[in-house]
């Protein structure tokens, strides 16, 4: 009787499936590209889309420098197996280790790569200012939901990681004899903004300071500062400009104008509605959008992106 109850079991397995089985992972098709952009300067482009479990939240870029002393890596991307697909092409560029990690900001899709990095026993470095998000309430829920939207590739061992070194000004890093600047910002795009010039390579890796291709985001940004830290990238005359978001740049002025025309803009059309306390929406629909509703993730950030400035004009 137990050896016919068994057999039927064994059937309805076969028919219907095992209701508690755990869904299969997907098919992992994804793959990163390494552009040379400079004599040892590479970087990999992030897609212009919402991050979703579909494209493993690689929406961001990151990029690295190979010295004689080891590799200098820029952000860590959006999830565990990004960090470890860019580990593994970075081993087919170069025999040296990876020494350093620089995080240009404390935002999703630069960050939930680290541990990886950190398994390599490569330093971390951070503005200082990354203590504050890594401790706070909105780094803790906003860990909880990427943990679903972008399951199975972020998960319950997907941690947020802090630096080993936090930055308060300049600092020069110095690997292989090359010499890597990094700057504080702002608050700006981010409150703990970093930028990183490779004086050798002509090289600013400018993070988020600047978008190529897409609607930025702005979230809290203080666009103000935003674009002051804009002026001090066209000081520095770099010859190539790594964005966070978008292709690499070989005319920095054209493309820098890009990011802060938009902030401009958005500061321009909120500023007396936000001044005089005159309703945003009213604001917002009459406004001029043409200019960039046909670019990618317009319909998912820019209304957003105009009601944060119009609440952080109100408070400056």
């Amino acid at each position: 009787m137990n050896r016919f109850i068994s057999i039927i079991f064994v059937l309805l397995l076969a028919v219907y499936g095992n209701t508690h089985a755990q869904p299969a992972k997907p098919v992992d098709t994804l793959t990163l590209n390494p552009i040379q952009v400079a004599p040892h300067t590479y970087f990999v482009q992030g897609r212009p889309e919402m991050g979703s479990s579909a494209n493993q939240n690689f929406i961001s870029n990151a990029g690295f420098v190979v010295t004689p002393g080891g590799v200098v890596v820029i952000d860590a991307l959006g999830s565990p197996i990004l960090a470890q697909k860019l580990i593994a092409e970075i081993k087919k560029v170069t025999t040296q280790k990876v020494v350093a990690v620089i995080v240009s900001h404390y935002h999703a899709d630069h960050v939930y790569g680290l541990q990886e990095f950190q398994k390599i026993g490569a330093k971390i470095y951070a503005q200082s200012e990354g203590r504050n998000y890594l401790s706070s309430e909105t780094a803790k829920q906003r860990l909880i939901a990427s943990r679903v939207d972008f399951a199975p590739w972020v998960n319950a061992s997907t941690r947020l990681i802090a630096a080993d070194v936090w930055i308060d000004q300049q600092q020069k890093l110095t690997v292989g004899g090359t010499d890597f600047f990094i700057t504080r910002v702002g608050p700006a795009h981010a409150p703990e903004d970093l930028m990183v010039y490779v004086p050798s390579e002509k090289v600013l890796f400018a993070g988020d300071l600047v978008f190529r291709g897409r609607i930025p985001f702005v979230g809290n940004a203080d666009s103000r500062g935003w674009l002051v830290a804009l002026d001090e990238i066209e000081k520095m005359n770099p010859n190539i400009v790594l964005p966070g978001h978008g292709n690499y740049s070989v005319k920095p002025a054209e493309d820098i104008a890009f990011t802060r025309d938009y902030l401009k803009y958005l500061r321009e059309t909120m500023s007396n509605a936000a001044l005089n306390l005159d309703p945003f929406d009213d604001a917002y629909a009459q406004a001029d959008w043409s200019e960039y509703e046909g670019m990618p993730l317009f319909r998912a950030a820019n209304r957003m992106n105009a009601y944060n400035v119009y609440l952080s004009i109100q408070a400056e």
